[in-house]
């Protein structure tokens, strides 16, 4: 064959380029979201609490790795900082107040008093994870972003437990006066 009968290849068109993405179906440009970038740190004296308490028999590297995949989970769910969902959803679940029995005179009250700082971490760190067990059916991870998100909205196990421990101390004040004894 001659040169002058071979059909040249068709030249591919460079694909176009524009600097903002937009979505098919409205054409409105998307904010393109930055790459995740892990926040778990064992310097936070809250996250390796939390760790520790997540942690079973044992194994702190799978507690670590629920962690992980926990804040990822929350950033995921559109959470641009995870880590301040987190303390949030903790500190939404904190309890200032809270009633002891004490058995005064052959009966026993139900005294508000309220709670030490270090309880307080404690209670709360332990309602969202019996919030987070409760629930079936998924990954330990994501119930606990879930649980986290819900406490952090004022919603969910932890939160209602919070409520009902504050409730009990309001309805029990007329009792204040003998904690003392």
């Amino acid at each position: 064959m001659s040169d002058k009968t071979k059909v040249a290849p068709k030249a591919k068109a460079a694909p176009v380029k524009s600097s903002a993405k937009t979505s098919s179906a409205t054409d409105k440009p998307v904010k393109a979201r930055k790459k995740y970038q892990d926040q778990f740190s064992f310097g936070d004296p809250l996250q390796d609490k939390f760790v520790n308490c997540v942690m079973k028999n044992g194994k702190k590297t799978v507690a670590v790795k629920i962690m992980r995949d926990t804040l990822k989970e929350l950033y995921r769910r559109g959470q641009d900082d995870p880590l301040k969902c987190f303390e949030t959803a903790l500190k939404n679940a904190t309890p200032a107040m809270e009633v002891k029995a004490k058995r005064i005179g052959g009966a026993v009250y139900q005294i508000p008093m309220e709670v030490t700082e270090k309880r307080q971490q404690s209670l709360c760190i332990r309602w969202v994870l019996e919030g987070a067990r409760k629930k079936k059916g998924q990954p330990m991870f994501k119930r606990l972003a879930g649980e986290l998100l819900d406490a952090s909205n004022e919603t969910g196990f932890a939160y209602g437990k919070k409520e009902d421990v504050h409730r009990m101390a309001q309805a029990n004040k007329a009792f204040a006066h003998l904690a003392r004894y």
